[in-house]
């Protein structure tokens, strides 16, 4: 004999329908980022933008000055001002940012040897670079901004979020890059990356990892949550 329902079952009933309807409408969440292998395309840079040849100075970073003989003009510690600029004994501000140290040196011996040393010899030590770092936001259990690794990838920087959420939406991870000012962003299928039918995505210093929110997921264990410990099923008497 088929028992009716009571309002405890009508009310599961309604729940399941209700996630029924929201896997029926969902939508992507950006559904304009390009997907698939448009999606790697679409930040795909050159490699030797992730590995350059030279590490070029910017504002932030700490560095020394010395020129031999000259320890009046050396400078143990100098750190690029926002503007680019760092100042030294006698010629002022000289620019520093987007040149390499070496590149800097000869700026410098340049810059003395118009007006105060004759044949100069500067040497520019980096004493502590800018902090690099990728974001992780969205459905994973610690979102945060983490330092930046050689060689990290879209895995290890979830990894470092302690992995995504129970209602992540996995094929709705994207991932936000800049590229000489241009915002550049690909979706990709984590289920696909961590099957090994999609390769895993190589990620650079500033990109934004974001994870999807699954309504349907979402949905489905609030129901779960409201279910009585026995489950879906109940005896037929």
């Amino acid at each position: 004999m088929i028992r009716s329902l009571n309002m405890a079952d009508m009310a599961i009933f309604a729940a399941l329908c209700a996630v029924t309807l929201l896997a029926s409408c969902q939508r992507p969440m950006n559904p304009v980022v390009p997907a698939g292998q448009a999606g790697y395309d679409a930040v795909a840079i050159d490699p030797s933008q992730i590995q350059p040849q030279s590490y070029d100075l910017a504002p932030g970073d700490k560095i020394a000055v010395r020129v031999y003989g000259e320890p009046e003009l050396s400078v143990d510690e100098l750190v690029i001002d926002n503007a680019g600029f760092v100042n030294l004994p006698l010629i002022g501000e000289i620019r520093a940012s987007g040149q390499s140290a070496g590149e800097l040196a000869q700026g410098i011996e340049a810059a003395y040897a118009a007006d105060f040393v004759r044949d100069p010899r500067v040497n520019v030590v980096v004493l502590q670079g800018r902090v690099r770092t990728i974001a992780v936001e969205g459905e994973v259990e610690q979102p945060g901004v983490f330092p930046y690794a050689e060689g990290q990838t879209l895995l290890s920087a979830l990894a470092l979020a302690r992995s995504p959420t129970d209602v992540a939406k996995l094929d709705e991870v994207i991932i936000f890059r800049t590229v000489e000012g241009q915002r550049l962003a690909g979706r990709f299928d984590l289920q696909d990356i961590r099957g090994g039918r999609s390769p895993d995505v190589a990620l650079v210093p500033g990109d934004v990892v974001v994870v999807g929110y699954s309504t349907v997921r979402g949905a489905y264990l609030d129901v779960v949550k409201a279910l009585p410990v026995v489950g879906f099923f109940r005896p037929i008497n």
